[in-house]
């Protein structure tokens, strides 16, 4: 390696412009020579150069210019991170980060922007991500949907209640107990940065909607989650749609009149499918 590649270090600025290039220190002799050089190659005189410098202070207004576009860059919603903020009414929002602060959620949207709205009027969040080749490998499975008296593991955390809310909703126990797996993996602490809670991730909006007082509580969250998704179930009347207004809201299924192109909703629905019913998917992991 040469003597110059291991005394320089990247310019701390090269992230922003995606562009990395080297700063090298060199000693008072070797400036001279170089200084040197450039007057001796020099079509200009010093005079003549001088009337191509920027003044300084045009020279500070546009560092101050990168700056700033730097940190829009830096700051602004990216496919790979970007989310979407689905309402209760229908709209829906592109936003950077989505965040529950109290009874409100913090709607970050890039370069600085910031949306305060009551937490009762997200319906959902979802990653913006679209799955590119969308096959028809989700139609609805040949398992029944609705309450069966089958049996839960007795090693299953809170399988008594599981089956409770289940009868009650007149959902399936296996249903039930599969939608808790992709959601929470049975950790009844469990909480998303945009406010989904407990064992069934109830946003607020459904947890208002099913009159659950306590998210944290299992039999609470169990019932509350149970109904939402019986509710989601009369109003598409697919197993496989009410997943996916489960996972990314009502309106985005009856925007996109069936299971919408968002990897994360399609990965949801394969997902509980797979556990729910996995003599028809083979192909969740």
């Amino acid at each position: 390696m040469r003597n110059e590649e291991r005394n320089s270090e990247f310019h701390p600025f090269s992230p922003f412009f995606g562009v990395g290039f080297r700063l090298r220190a060199v000693s008072s002799s070797e400036s001279g020579h170089l200084r040197g050089r450039l007057v001796g190659n020099s079509k200009f005189t010093w005079a003549g150069w001088a009337a191509f410098r920027i003044p300084n202070s045009e020279f500070r207004i546009q560092r101050l210019l990168l700056w700033a576009i730097a940190i829009l860059i830096a700051c602004a919603p990216t496919t790979a991170n970007a989310k979407l903020a689905v309402f209760v009414d229908g709209r829906v929002l592109k936003v950077a980060d989505a965040r529950l602060e109290g009874s409100e959620i913090i709607l970050d949207l890039g370069g600085g922007g910031r949306l305060r709205v009551p937490a009762v009027r997200i319906d959902r969040v979802i990653a913006d991500e679209v799955e590119n080749d969308v096959g028809n490998d989700l139609d609805d499975p040949n398992c029944p949907s609705r309450w069966a008296d089958e049996a839960l593991p007795e090693d299953l955390p809170f399988h008594a209640s599981v089956r409770a809310a289940a009868r009650t909703a007149d959902l399936h126990p296996w249903l039930v107990a599969a939608v808790v797996q992709t959601e929470s993996a049975f950790d009844p602490r469990a909480i998303s940065r945009a406010g989904a809670a407990g064992l069934m991730q109830l946003m607020p909006a459904a947890a208002a909607d099913h009159q659950v007082r306590d998210v944290f509580d299992p039999v609470d969250n169990l019932r509350g989650g149970a109904a939402h998704l019986r509710a989601m179930l009369d109003r598409f009347e697919s197993l496989s749609l009410a997943l996916a207004a489960y996972n990314s809201g009502a309106t985005t299924v009856e925007r996109y009149q069936g299971i919408p192109p968002y990897k994360e909703t399609r990965d949801y629905v394969r997902r509980v499918l797979g556990l729910f019913c996995p003599g028809e998917r083979t192909d969740v992991e």
